[in-house]
């Protein structure tokens, strides 16, 4: 049976998902809203275990953009709250914070070393003044000196991509570490000028985990629109450049006068009938995510660290990056309780991807009881999670392919492709928010906004303000 529909259908209830529905509702457009998961919020929901909440690791929310400050508070009240940011890194046996202090860092790596960092910043900074950076290694050791790069940065981004710095884009560079640089770092320390707020200071956060943003617009918009969950698309038809009907898993089809996709690229374009041309279905091949592997422990003790997150840079750590729930708020853990999120970076299929949860248990107190968090006795229970798609990768070549893709489906004169999987763009959940409104916004003033640029400033990603 095909459902005609008059407005929208909006596929992923991701944050770009649900950003729009929430747009549409409350300018009084129709739509269906479906996804295949049992709950919305895509990477952004928020797990309920017992007594115990969390999020998919760490998410914080700042912004530039005054209207989604307005947007969540209009949605969530006296629920959403300010938190003093803490967070470190862990190498070589000692704790920095993150971003790098000076006054923190200077004392625990010692003369010699830092003598070694700053000697190799000034050869770097000769050494490529005027070249353009080729790939991702390139550009970080331009920028802070081939010591201070393999110290920190280009470690954990090997761990997170699963390839070498040599093999990815500068342009992952360019967004996530612009604006950062030893001069920058030096001035904070010696003229005692703050940098962007919300890197050291403070970040806005649900009491009730992230997921509270999507829960709440899912309560307003089910009162007048349809809210399909469990359920997926596995065709999509097309024909003279419209896209016109959507087969669903579970039985059902729509015919929308516009589709809103927030799904990975990936499977948007392998669902579509006819299949696009060979030269898009090849570029396709060439574009990969990254997945991940959780493991949430439960723990008998009222806190483990002062920190939100702890990252793992070295590459001989399992681990790559845990978060204590209970210090984005108090509300995640019972008051005598306290519990982690410990995220680990993998191929879909890899070893880490197989590993069975006993196995994840062993790696993770291993070394959370030789740090001294965790003892083996404290673990009260333990859960196994795995997330497809939550990192496109930026290799060397990927913009061309993407390009190939993105030409292709901009031929479609009723689709809106938005979100992190939904453009293959790693961006933060309030780039993922506006882009899910620009859509909105584009339906509701008939004409298509531009969501391509959204997130494309060239400066430091964590940069918002702080009200």
């Amino acid at each position: 049976m095909s459902i005609k529909f008059k407005e929208n259908l909006i596929i992923g209830a991701g944050p770009a998902g649900m950003a729009c529905a929430m747009e549409l509702h409350n300018a009084g457009k129709n739509f269906i809203l479906v996804d295949k998961s049992d709950s919305v919020g895509g990477l952004s929901k928020t797990y309920q275990f017992g007594e115990f909440k969390t999020d998919n690791g760490p998410h914080r929310f700042f912004s530039k953009n005054q209207y989604l400050y307005d947007f969540i508070e209009d949605l969530l009240k006296e629920k959403w709250i300010k938190v003093n940011r803490f967070t470190r890194f862990y190498i070589k046996g000692k704790f920095y914070q993150y971003p790098v202090e000076w006054r923190d860092a200077l004392p625990k790596l010692g003369p010699i070393n830092a003598t070694k960092f700053l000697t190799d910043y000034l050869i770097a900074k000769i050494k490529y003044r005027g070249a353009e950076p080729k790939n991702f290694e390139e550009f970080i050791v331009s920028q802070f000196g081939r010591s201070l790069a393999e110290f920190n940065m280009l470690n954990y981004t090997e761990k997170l991509w699963g390839l070498p710095c040599s093999k990815l884009s500068a342009d992952w560079a360019e967004q996530r570490i612009k604006g950062l640089s030893v001069s920058a770092l030096l001035k904070n320390m010696f003229l005692k000028k703050k940098g962007p707020k919300t890197l050291v200071d403070q970040f806005y956060y649900p009491e009730l985990g992230t997921g509270l943003i999507y829960e709440t617009i899912k309560n307003k918009i089910e009162k007048k629109n349809r809210v399909i969950l469990d359920n997926e698309p596995v065709k999509i038809i097309h024909k003279n450049n419209v896209i016109k009907k959507v087969k669903m898993k579970k039985g059902k089809s729509f015919s929308p006068q516009n589709l809103i996709s927030s799904i990975p690229i990936n499977r948007f374009v392998e669902i579509l009938d006819p299949k696009p041309p060979a030269n898009v279905l090849k570029a396709l091949k060439k574009l990969k995510f990254r997945s991940q592997v959780y493991l949430f422990l439960t723990v008998n003790k009222p806190f483990i660290a002062k920190d939100q997150w702890i990252y793992f840079p070295e590459t001989h750590i399992p681990l790559g990056r845990m978060s204590e729930m209970k210090n984005f708020s108090q509300k995640m853990s019972p008051r005598d309780k306290t519990s982690l999120f410990i995220e680990f970076f993998c191929w879909e299929g890899d070893e880490t991807w197989k590993m069975k949860k006993e196995e994840l248990i062993k790696i993770s107190l291993d070394w959370l009881e030789r740090l001294g968090f965790v003892k083996k006795e404290e673990v009260i229970d333990s859960y196994h999670l795995k997330q497809k798609n939550v990192y496109p990768v930026y290799d060397v070549g990927y913009k061309e392919n993407l390009a190939v893709v993105k030409n292709y489906l901009d031929t479609f004169k009723n689709l809106i492709y938005i979100g992190r999987p939904g453009r293959f763009k790693y961006t933060n959940q309030d780039h993922s928010l506006e882009m899910g409104i620009l859509a909105a916004k584009s339906i509701i003033e008939n004409k298509k906004l531009n969501v391509e640029d959204v997130g494309t400033e060239k400066e430091y990603f964590e940069k918002g303000i702080i009200r």
